[in-house]
């Protein structure tokens, strides 16, 4: 009797850990696939042209098209989302897809235009990006954009309205390149706009204002004990950010840095704790 009593617990625990091990899944799954939080805050940013009114930037990223938690639909829904914020500029810190291997690539690529060519800001929408994009067919992702009308940005710089927008490609995947980016010499007040926080240790003085993605803000972040993954299993284990820009709005070393949680998931198509978001930043004067 005892150990027939023994093994119905044992079954029972086991049964009660896969019980649970499926509700977290089912839960993280449904909060991968929430409507997005729209996080805002307003910054002042020195040298703003007297007389020039504040600036409404949207900032989105990760949308990673092509697994379960990012349909066009919900892409769609997204876009409509952001538009009704009325900002006056969109950006868009890359990863677009999903995946690692180019198969596929160009069909998610090409579902990107229909929901992106809906956005509407009156400066435009500028983009970066991401390592995702370029570990699947970065051609096809530039292509995709630029139906859509997206300026995409490489290690180059645009101006639009007051700001100077430094689009410095992905760091985490190697193809940022800072002194190109500044041989651009666009006047205004600089702002950057890279897929990897990273990029930030390769900043020297004079960008007040970093913004990134990358992240997912951990994507997984357990209670008392933090994001699950901080490595890249598909980068050779490398860290995948300084955690110090892990999510949200950081200062550090003279400068703010804005890190989204993105807007999709990564390989696994769940969150926990780090629900995706997308920014409404008012960039304007000192007071």
């Amino acid at each position: 009797m005892r150990r027939g009593g023994a093994r119905r617990t044992g079954v029972a625990l086991v049964l009660l850990l896969l019980a649970l091990l499926a509700g977290t899944f089912v839960y993280g799954l449904r909060e991968a696939v929430s409507p997005p939080l729209r996080r805002e805050a307003r910054l002042a940013l020195p040298g703003w042209p007297r007389g020039t009114p504040p600036l409404r930037v949207a900032l989105l990223s990760d949308i990673h098209l092509g697994n379960r938690a990012m349909t066009p639909a919900r892409l769609h829904a997204i876009v409509a989302s952001v538009n009704a914020a009325h900002p006056d500029i969109v950006l868009l810190a890359g990863d677009f897809v999903a995946g690692r291997r180019s198969d596929g690539a160009t069909a998610k690529a090409a579902a990107l235009s229909a929901p992106l060519s809906r956005l509407r800001a009156p400066l435009g929408i500028v983009a970066v990006l991401g390592n995702h994009d370029y570990w699947t067919d970065p051609g096809a992702v530039r292509a995709a954009l630029a139906k859509a009308g997206v300026t995409v940005l490489a290690n180059q710089a645009v101006a639009r309205g007051p700001l100077a927008l430094l689009g410095v490609d992905d760091a985490f995947s190697g193809h940022d390149d800072v002194p190109a980016t500044l041989a651009s010499h666009v006047r205004g007040v600089p702002v950057v706009l890279s897929h990897s926080p990273d990029v930030v240790h390769k900043l020297g003085a004079g960008f007040p204002l970093v913004l990134a993605g990358h992240t997912h803000c951990g994507q997984v972040v357990l209670p008392w004990y933090g994001p699950v993954t901080t490595r890249a299993p598909l980068a050779g284990w490398k860290p995948l950010y300084d955690p110090r820009y892990r999510c949200g709005l950081v200062q550090s070393d003279g400068r703010r840095v804005v890190v989204t949680a993105g807007l999709g998931s990564g390989t696994t198509p769940i969150r926990l704790g780090a629900p995706p978001d997308w920014w409404l930043l008012t960039l304007g004067p000192r007071r």
